[in-house]
């Protein structure tokens, strides 16, 4: 096997939030899009926590993915208001941005290991399906946490219109790193959406296993499958045993 590049889930593989900041990331939304509306934080909050229950019931149940415009126009219907464009695009960034200020974690070891592999000439992507923080969003933490300068193509799932497992989603970026499938080798914390979705693809499903994991965790799926990783770790720095099992030799000799 001639491995070329080397993708990643995002979070909980990544980047991760405690619980701590998610409540902050949350209060932080909500009094934002109260204050535009001239409201309460306490008179929102159904209406914000219904979006993702009608997001979870419409599309990404189904892998498919809106705009974060979409999630605030379910807002605004759950409140029963119709808003013109300034407000939407004002409660748009309040919704979206939350966690660039109050920024996640990078996952141990995660910045070491992604600049490791870079350095050492493999092409580094990343899929992350997306939820309240946008792509948009997501670009501007990679860059503030450090981490962008190591990544050359990213694919989110707000942007891209579905989610992780579709295989589509994984073609997008196969295409943008200009690598095959049996190329590529995809690391990420879930064993359905991220090792499944990656093998059922031709590429090397890893999966990892953190010791502690934060709040970003995907809903339960019930697929029936019996799904086998390529290999599973539990500390991100394990994974460069893993890639030189699928390394020749004389590449390993002259990283």
């Amino acid at each position: 096997m001639n491995l070329k590049a080397i993708a990643f889930d995002l979070w909980e593989t990544l980047i991760t939030d405690t619980p701590a900041a998610s409540r902050a990331q949350e209060r932080m939304r909500l009094e934002r899009m109260a204050g535009i509306l001239g409201r309460e934080p306490e008179t929102i909050e159904h209406a914000y926590r219904h979006v993702w229950h009608r997001c979870q019931e419409l599309y990404w149940s189904r892998d498919e993915d809106i705009p974060c415009r979409r999630q605030v126009e379910h807002f605004l219907e759950g409140l029963e208001i119709e808003a013109d464009e300034p407000t939407i695009v004002a409660l748009e960034h309040a919704y979206a941005n939350a966690a660039v200020e109050s920024l996640p974690s990078i996952v141990a070891g995660a910045d070491d290991v992604v600049a490791s592999l870079k350095e050492r000439g493999f092409r580094i992507g990343l899929i992350s399906n997306t939820g309240r923080t946008p792509g948009s969003a997501l670009r501007q933490i990679l860059d503030r946490l450090g981490l962008a300068a190591s990544i050359d193509a990213m694919v989110f799932s707000n942007e891209h219109g579905v989610c992780k497992p579709q295989r589509s989603i994984f073609e997008a970026l196969r295409q943008s790193l200009g690598v095959a499938y049996e190329e590529m080798m995809f690391v990420g914390d879930n064993l359905y959406v991220d090792v499944h979705g990656a093998q059922r693809c031709g590429m090397l499903g890893v999966h990892f296993v953190p010791p502690q994991r934060g709040t970003a965790i995907a809903p339960p799926v019930d697929h029936g499958l019996e799904i086998v990783p390529d290999a599973t770790i539990s500390e991100l720095a394990e994974l460069h045993d893993v890639v030189a099992n699928y390394v020749p030799s004389r590449t390993r000799a002259n990283a």
